[in-house]
Parts: C-alpha cells; sequence; structure tokens
C-alpha cells in the first residue's frame, strides 16, 4: 500500500539555477519519510532511534517553485529483519521528478548498535510493501586518501534529534565540498550567477552510505573530493566525509553532473573542462604518484 504526502515548497528552497537544490529534494524525502512514520505504530521508532544508512536519488527533471506542495508517494520495497528499504517518487503537477530509495535500521544508542524489528512494527511495514524498480547502481571504490581535501565546519544546527549530523545535512556538505573542488580544479566549472559561469550543472543522480555517525565539534571536518569518471557532458565525482586526524570515513557519496546550457539541454564538456577534469582523476592521481592535492579553503 502506498502512502503519500504532500510537501510545501518554500522560496528559500531554491538555488542559483532558478529551481529547488538537489539537496533540499532530500528534505521532501525526509519529511515524507517522518509523515509516514508517525502515521503508524511504527512512529515509537523516531523517538527510541531509527537510522538512514544509505540513500539512492535520481533526479529526473526540475522541481519549479510553486504554491502548490509536491507530492511524494512512499512505500516499503524491501524488508529485512533490520533493515527497511523505502522507495519514492516525488511528482510535480502529476510529473515525476525524482525517484529515490532509502535504506533504514533501528539503532539502539545506547549500545551503539542495529536491532531488530518488533513483530508490530515489522507488520506495519510489510502492509505497505509495494513493487519498485531497482536503480542501477552506482559502485566505486573508496578514494583511500585520495582525492582534493575540503575543510568542513559542522554547525550546531546540522544535528538532529539524536545529537548527530542530519542525514540530508551530508547532501549540503558533499555539494559544498563539490563545488569548491571543481571550481578549483577548472575555474570554467562555476556555478550559475559566478565569474566564468557558462553553464548549468544538474544532479542526474546522487548516492549517499553513512558508515559513522558524524557529531559537532569545533575543529573542522574533511571531505575528500575526486572525479572518477568523465564523460562527454556527463561527470561522476566522488566525496568521502573524513576526520584528517585519524582517517575515519563518515559518509561516502557519488554524484553525477550533466553539463547543460540555459535551457536545461545536456552540452558538450569540451577539451579545457575534459582535460582539466582528468588530471584530478584517481587513476591520473595514482599514475603520477601524487595521492591528493593541497587542502582547499571552503
Amino acid at each position: 500500500m502506498t502512502f503519500t504526502a504532500e510537501i510545501p515548497l518554500r522560496w528559500s528552497d531554491l538555488d542559483a539555477q532558478g529551481h529547488v537544490n538537489n539537496a533540499l529534494v532530500v528534505d521532501y524525502l525526509q519529511e515524507a519519510r517522518v509523515a509516514f512514520l508517525r502515521s503508524g505504530v511504527a512512529s515509537p521508532l523516531l523517538d527510541s532511534g531509527v537510522v538512514v544508512v544509505g540513500h539512492r536519488v535520481e533526479y529526473r527533471s526540475p522541481i519549479a517553485y510553486a504554491d502548490v506542495p509536491v507530492r511524494v508517494e512512499l512505500g516499503v520495497s524491501a524488508l529485512g529483519g533490520a533493515r527497511i528499504e523505502l522507495a519514492y517518487r516525488v511528482l510535480q503537477d502529476g510529473k515525476p521528478c525524482v525517484n529515490a530509495r532509502t535504506v533504514l535500521t533501528p539503532f539502539n544508542f545506547n549500545e551503539q548498535r542495529p536491532q531488530r524489528l518488533s513483530p508490530e512494527h515489522r507488520a506495519f511495514f510489510d502492509a505497505h510493501r509495494i513493487e519498485a524498480e531497482a536503480l542501477r547502481p552506482l559502485a566505486f571504490p573508496p578514494l583511500g586518501g585520495a582525492g582534493t581535501p575540503v575543510p568542513l565546519a559542522v554547525r550546531w544546527t546540522d544535528l538532529d534529534s539524536y545529537g548527530h549530523v542530519n542525514n540530508a545535512k551530508v547532501f549540503d556538505f558533499l555539494q559544498q565540498a563539490r563545488v569548491t573542488a571543481t571550481t578549483a580544479w577548472v575555474p570554467a566549472m562555476a556555478r550559475a550567477g559566478a565569474p566564468r559561469s557558462e553553464r548549468m550543472w544538474l544532479v542526474a543522480r546522487q548516492d549517499v552510505d553513512y558508515l559513522v555517525q558524524l557529531p559537532h565539534r569545533m575543529e573542522p571536518f574533511e571531505v575528500r573530493v575526486a572525479p572518477v569518471a568523465v564523460g562527454t557532458t556527463s561527470l561522476t565525482v566522488e566525496a568521502e566525509v573524513t576526520d584528517p586526524a585519524d582517517g575515519t570515513v563518515f559518509a561516502r557519496g557519488v554524484t553525477v553532473l550533466v553539463s547543460a546550457d540555459a535551457h536545461g539541454r545536456p552540452t558538450p564538456l569540451g577539451p579545457e573542462l575534459t582535460l582539466g577534469l582528468e588530471r584530478h582523476t584517481l587513476g591520473h592521481e595514482r599514475a603520477s604518484g601524487n595521492g591528493g592535492d593541497a587542502p582547499l579553503r571552503s
């Protein structure tokens, strides 16, 4: 059975390209997910503890600002003893804009370990089972300390009710690091509204895996960023949220960017972008013996 939530838009959800920012879409998924859990007997999981293990988000078309809410349809696409996979469709004016998956697990914060679903909670999720077409997998190896390091300052407002960084905020972190790093690699990658901005960069797909809970602290963390595939009109970037002091990897993300003109039509990267980006790919770095670039200022 499909659950439906209506999510109002905010003007501040828009980015410089005039549509809802890709990271904000994950907020919409979260709001729909919370409404779903609060609608039944699984509501106490939000209070006792349920954590996001991973997101898979496919962006099919931009979401424009409107006074009418977007519609989020969701259901349970897979169910295990301690694992729930939710499948979403985000629609605006009946048009599918986003197709996504979230993997959740009930979590015991006192013991710092996942816990199995109770029979009552499992029955709730089982009643919302749906058939959902699998998303194409995006699999890339760990960066292993390679890539361009970008400092990451966690804000107090980034935390959720469990006392660690909210899962949706990690999309913000990866976006900021990606913009900082790619523009440093090739200035022609400047985003809309910045000097030298000649094209739009559209996020077509973004997957994030959450490995360790990310806390607040005054010292900055670090996001390491590297291009892992350079195509004709697209670029795939991998990033890891890390602790530069001990190398802990908190989250890993892969983003597919499409180069587009002012009308949103794909446009070739061209020689300048292609060569500039290829100089920073993992294969090039490792072949040249360079394990990583100098830190950038965020």
